[in-house]
């Protein structure tokens, strides 16, 4: 108990004001009022957490109860955790920046993030709960030579999380920065210890748990965020919007536009074209979106959580449905964004971008609406939202390594539960170290543009295996280990060769990769080699892949001899 106590209060004055430390880390940068809501709220949710993990972990004996909380997770409850591990900070802080800067093109983020999730329902969620037990590699492996597959699948999940986990440490960088004066470095470093202790000790039933509490919170601030907006539009949809292209007409004649480019730039955010600039990227990304969701490692765990393909399937329409109304509020924030914080200046620095970074328009919209008050209660939501995804992507990352190389590959399955335990907690210090890392390199960034890099990566490499094993017989070893792999790889390799990452991050001049988003590209490659390779495979591996689809059919459909959960 004392180390508990230990590590809240050292969490709790990690997340109060330091100014001579912040001023030692950034000279004389400029730092906020001390708000004294903001921080009680925090330091009351850091210490909730940590409760709920010094509770899990009393129940964390085995590697089921670490990696899928013993398989007994309701199907409700693991909706509302779905929800919760998908509403990130690319999701609240990222879609109501992007509808804040560039209006109607925001909404491409809502629609894609949303419809992947029917591809979930329909083709993949009792599948995936009859055929795996912790990992999403288990059920892409289920027919085929384990050391290929699984070594594939430890690769992609490593590479998607941390994309994902950029977008979360970057959010959180910026937030606390904001509210609290803290250098930018040292709120990563926050994030990432307190990352480290939900995982470490609390493994999936702390992490189902404040993911469960986080979703609740969100979409209650959330909603009485959209309410407030509307109530000073008097509820007309049509004032709100009308209002936003005239906020936007008048920022644009004074930044020295005729009158005639001022109209033209107001009216530019009620249609597309801001963001996504020509058809191969809006496609592009659109696709990235759509199939990513269904590549997702953090995303496809917790269908292990629950006890049968019935409450796994009873998950995705809970979470589909939370989350499709948390997407309509958050066009509902950008645009209010716009009016009630884009004519506000205490609100912009002197150059007339959003104080704290671009990531914040929801922030600010939060003291806008509600004062300090709501602000605190904002801001310790956006910062459970945080915590809450970056534990999920940890925890997933972890027990790729653990299960799928350690246990599977390297160990042949003859590890031990204890030696499981204790690689995976070895991998969460190392993941930990990791997102800092990439969060100070990424500063820059939009969250929301991030994790669209991460759907890419998923979409183009977990998504094609997981299909083709699931549902085409002629799909071998060979197909689905190098076949996965050059989709992983041609998005890979284009993520860095694009914009966002060759010249915005890494400032190397014009990027050799012109688009967006590579999904375009990267996902017909992984779904066109997987065919191609499997279709041309003449080895005996691959006849015994062959023969093995109707076996794998009959659990898939029907559950016999599907892993039972192992504590309710």
């Amino acid at each position: 108990m004392t180390a508990w106590l230990a590590a809240l209060a050292a969490a709790s004055i990690a997340l109060l004001p330091l100014p001579a430390l912040a001023a030692a880390l950034e000279g004389e940068a400029q730092r906020q009022p001390v708000n004294w809501v903001a921080i009680l709220m925090f330091v009351a949710f850091v210490g909730l957490t940590l409760w709920i993990t010094k509770a899990a972990a009393a129940r964390t004996r085995t590697a089921s109860d670490f990696y899928t909380a013993g398989g007994g997770i309701s199907g409700f409850q693991n909706g509302l955790a779905m929800a919760g591990d998908y509403m990130s900070a690319a999701s609240f802080l990222g879609i109501s920046a992007q509808i804040f800067n560039d209006g109607y093109d925001g909404l491409i983020y809502s629609t894609g993030f949303l419809v992947g999730w029917p591809i979930l329902l329909f083709l993949m969620a009792e599948r995936l709960r009859n055929l795996g037990r912790f990992t999403f590699a288990d059920v892409a492996s289920y027919r085929f030579a384990q050391p290929p597959v699984r070594s594939f699948a430890a690769v992609s999940t490593l590479l998607v999380v941390s994309f994902y986990l950029i977008a979360q440490m970057v959010g959180a960088g910026q937030l606390i920065k904001l509210l609290f004066g803290l250098p930018y470095a040292v709120a990563v470093v926050i994030v990432g210890a307190l990352m480290m202790l939900y995982v470490l000790f609390g493994g999936m039933r702390a992490t189902t748990w404040v993911q469960i509490i986080k979703a609740v919170l969100l979409l209650g601030g959330a909603s009485f965020m959209a309410l407030m907006v509307l109530a000073h539009m008097g509820f007309s949809l049509e004032a709100l919007f009308a209002r936003a292209v005239e906020v936007k007409t008048q920022a644009a004649l004074a930044d020295g536009a005729t009158t005639a480019e001022a109209a033209e730039r107001g009216r530019s955010i009620m249609a597309p074209g801001n963001f996504i600039k020509d058809p191969v990227s809006a496609i592009s990304f659109g696709l990235a979106l759509m199939l990513g969701t269904a590549g997702l490692p953090h995303i496809l765990m917790r269908f292990f959580t629950v006890p049968d393909a019935k409450e796994a399937r009873k998950s995705v329409l809970w979470a589909t449905g939370w989350i499709g109304y948390f997407y309509i509020l958050t066009f509902i924030i950008g645009f209010g964004a716009i009016v009630l914080v884009g004519t506000e200046s205490s609100y912009l620095d002197g150059q007339g971008a959003l104080r704290g970074g671009g990531n914040m328009a929801a922030i600010h919209l939060a003291h806008a609406i509600g004062g300090n008050a709501f602000l605190g209660f904002i801001s310790a939501v956006a910062f459970a939202t945080i915590l809450a995804v970056v534990a999920g992507l940890t925890l997933s990352a972890a027990s790729a390594v653990s299960h799928d190389l350690y246990a599977t590959v390297f160990k042949h399955g003859q590890a031990s539960s204890a030696d499981e335990l204790r690689v995976s907690r070895l991998t969460t210090l190392a993941l930990g170290a990791l997102a800092v890392l990439l969060g100070l390199l990424f500063e820059k960034q939009n969250v929301a543009f991030m994790v669209s890099l991460a759907f890419a990566l998923a979409a183009s490499g977990n998504f094609p295996v997981l299909i083709l094993s699931l549902l085409w017989s002629g799909c071998t070893t060979r197909g689905a280990a190098w076949g996965g792999t050059i989709g992983l790889l041609t998005a890979f390799v284009l993520t860095l060769l694009s914009p966002a990452v060759w010249t915005a991050t890494f400032n190397l001049g014009p990027a050799p990769f012109p688009y967006s988003s590579a999904a375009i590209f990267s996902v017909p490659a992984g779904f066109l080699s997987i065919w191609l390779i499997s279709l041309l495979d003449r080895s005996p591996r691959a006849a015994v892949d062959k023969a093995g689809y109707p076996a794998q059919r009959v659990r898939a459909e029907t559950g016999i001899g599907a892993f039972a959960a192992s504590d309710h």
